[in-house]
């Protein structure tokens, strides 16, 4: 499993100047093909031009990724998290009781990706629309935010925390080094060198396909660094988590063209 229930985020590096973030709110995003599912937005005061969707783990939207959303906010970049879970586990609050993996199984990439469309499409209608828009994904996010790259949303980069690179995914859905031909922006990786579920085997053969394909990516593989170590309660990885934010908001800031003076 991923994050426990009561995780945090890590602290953000002090490179980026946190700022007051603007009122986060909950809402309920409508996908392509009319299911509802909920959402959290943080909307920055200072806005830097960019936007990103936060795809969270196996348990779906829960308190680590609305403070996720709000430390992005804090920086300047306006943030979506999205739910997994509307079409069948409906739009209420979930405990810590919650069957996740059950829902996990019946989720298709096709629906994700259109959540993740009502999600960019969301950031796009703002009043200042952000100039470039991400997405970030952890653990089996971290899989789908990969394959957003090829799903033609116009994306300026996708992150991905320790998301399964290669290999045949549970429940059918493509891997993500399936669709590298389709690849339209640049990919960084973020994975924990003692993460049993994925061997640095699978980390170079999806390195090597994307560079075959020419597409820009920087992969970054932490020493003795567990899945999901990006965790403030797991204090022995604090320079990773720390440095994991620094590429993160630094890939974010280099891929957002800068705004008219």
């Amino acid at each position: 499993m991923c994050f426990a229930y009561d995780a945090t985020p890590p602290d953000l590096p002090p490179t980026f100047a946190a700022q007051a973030a603007g009122a986060g709110e909950d809402l309920v995003l409508k996908s392509a093909d009319g299911a509802q599912f909920r959402a959290y937005r943080a909307r920055p005061q200072q806005p830097t031009g960019a936007g990103i969707v936060i795809l969270p783990d196996v348990r779906g939207l829960f308190g680590f990724y609305t403070e996720l959303a709000n430390r992005f906010a804090s920086v300047g970049v306006d943030a979506v998290a999205i739910d997994y879970f509307g079409r069948t586990a409906g739009l209420g609050e979930r405990d810590e009781s919650f069957d996740f993996m059950s829902h996990v199984a019946q989720t298709k990439i096709e629906q994700l990706t259109a959540d993740v469309g009502a999600a960019v499409q969301l950031l796009r209608s703002s009043d200042t629309p952000p100039r470039a828009i991400f997405t970030v994904g952890f653990c089996f996010g971290g899989a789908v935010s990969f394959l957003q790259a090829s799903y033609g949303h116009g994306l300026s980069g996708v992150i991905g925390f320790y998301g399964i690179p290669v290999g045949t995914l549970r429940w059918g859905k493509p891997a993500p080094i399936d669709r590298v031909r389709d690849y339209e922006c640049p990919v960084l990786g973020l994975f924990g060198g003692a993460d049993q579920a994925i061997p640095e085997s699978a980390i170079k053969q999806f390195d090597e396909a994307l560079a075959q394909a020419n597409v820009q990516h920087e992969f970054v593989v932490y020493p003795g660094a567990p899945h999901s170590f990006f965790d403030r309660k797991q204090e022995e990885f604090s320079k990773e988590s720390a440095d994991s934010w620094q590429r993160v908001l630094t890939f974010v800031h280099a891929h957002t063209p800068k705004g008219q003076a």
